[in-house]
């Protein structure tokens, strides 16, 4: 195991820029991190803020407004996954006590390629990138299965899955290049009760056919199991783009990220996003998405949006994963409505359409065009997902277009 660091330096990929450069100094200060902007970073013409409100450009050390450190570092840094990944390297026990190493050991020892446009460093003169090697996706597969069984890794398993530790979420998943493309590939695991992956598939083929702006995704097999394959949409020509995930735009913390809503998270967009409108709409399609397909999975972590240093812009729709249900009532994991309402019904969404900024003509064209298009296309998005009769009449009904999303439609 590594001894604790003390600290960490932040490093960026500017807007336009092909190589990072260092902005500033994490270090701890009690019980949180804060962040000091070098004076290197403060000089430079193109500098801009990691992400406002809460680490504006200027001298000295920020306190997170939230939390332990700052959302936007937080958003770069592992989640349930990858902190497995690194227990299990480090101390050799995927299912130990996460509070056995520090946030800063997290941040560090997560691999570079991670999600954004952010990195963290020891050294703030030197950029060293880890995990620079690409294992092959089949030693991906292995390895993942062996951590997800709680089965010991070798060296170079555990190499493999350092692609991985860098990206959110708590299920196995990697990052790896396909096809010359930088790619997410997601794996099902030893705990799955259906097929979540082949699942995930078909929800966002559908949402791309109901006119969704939703990332690209491919779905093939390793070593007999299938993976998901995601386009990387943070990553540009050249370069790569900053990306803050909504619980860091709503100034909220995993501790409170309960009070996550769409409707404060639309009170942002008219705020602070490129084309409100267009995005108003394009969320509230992405709410009656998830509600008609069972992804009650829709928190504030799986909602994103590119930060150019000025404005915020909604990343495409990524995480759209129907959940177990057997059928009743069921609720999404942020409040649709002011007054608190998150019923998974398709009827009380159109009922607080106003608060999206659409009519309820509109908001009732948007339902009933995902409604044909899931109708429609669903035998053939099944058929290209290769899901077996007994597993679409498992899906249908139940996460899909399930009787409680249409009562009174």
């Amino acid at each position: 195991m590594t001894s604790e660091p003390d600290e960490a330096y932040v490093w960026v990929w500017l807007p336009h820029h092909d190589q990072p450069v260092v902005a500033g100094r994490l270090q701890p200060a009690g019980r949180v991190l804060t962040f000091t902007y070098g004076q290197s970073y403060l000089a430079r013409d193109d500098a801009i803020p990691l992400y406002l409100p809460e680490l504006p450009l200027g001298r000295g050390p920020i306190p997170p407004r939230v939390g332990t450190v700052a959302g936007c570092l937080a958003d770069a840094g592992p989640d349930a996954w990858g902190v497995r990944v690194i227990l299990a390297r480090l101390v050799g026990d995927g299912a130990a006590d996460v509070d056995q190493l520090s946030t800063l050991t997290y941040l560090l020892e997560s691999g570079s390629d991670r999600i954004g446009a952010l990195d963290f460093q020891v050294s703030p003169t030197t950029y060293v990138p880890r995990a620079i090697d690409h294992p092959s996706l089949e030693e991906l597969v292995e390895a993942a299965d062996r951590l997800d069984r709680g089965l010991p890794l070798s060296a170079e398993l555990a190499q493999a899955l350092l692609h991985g530790t860098s990206v959110g979420g708590a299920r196995p998943k990697a990052l790896l290049e396909w096809d010359g493309r930088p790619m997410i590939a997601k794996f099902s695991s030893t705990t799955d009760t259906y097929p979540v992956v082949k699942g995930e598939f078909l929800s966002m083929e559908l949402a791309r056919r109901a006119g969704l702006d939703v990332a690209r995704v491919e779905l093939t097999q390793a070593v007999g199991k299938d993976v998901l394959l995601v386009d990387r949409f943070d990553r540009a020509e050249g370069g790569r783009r900053a990306v803050v995930s909504a619980l860091t735009i709503l100034e909220l913390d995993e501790m409170t990220g309960r009070y996550a809503s769409y409707a404060a998270l639309a009170d942002v967009v008219r705020a602070r996003f490129v084309d409100a409108d267009r995005t108003l709409r394009e969320l509230f399609a992405r709410i009656v998405f998830n509600v008609l397909t069972g992804n009650t999975d829709d928190h504030a972590r799986n909602h994103a949006a590119f930060w150019d240093g000025e404005l915020l812009r909604m990343t495409p729709a990524y995480d759209i994963c129907p959940q177990l249900r057997s059928g009743g009532e069921a609720e999404q994991s942020m409040a649709i409505g002011r007054d608190g309402w998150r019923y998974s019904q398709v009827a009380g969404c159109v009922d607080r359409a106003g608060t999206y900024h659409l009519s309820e003509t509109d908001a009732r064209a948007v339902v009933d065009r995902q409604i044909e298009v899931i109708n429609e296309a669903w035998n053939e998005v099944c058929d290209l997902a290769g899901l077996a009769a007994r597993e679409r009449a498992g899906f249908w009904g139940r996460q899909y277009l399930n009787r409680y999303a249409l009562e009174g439609w």
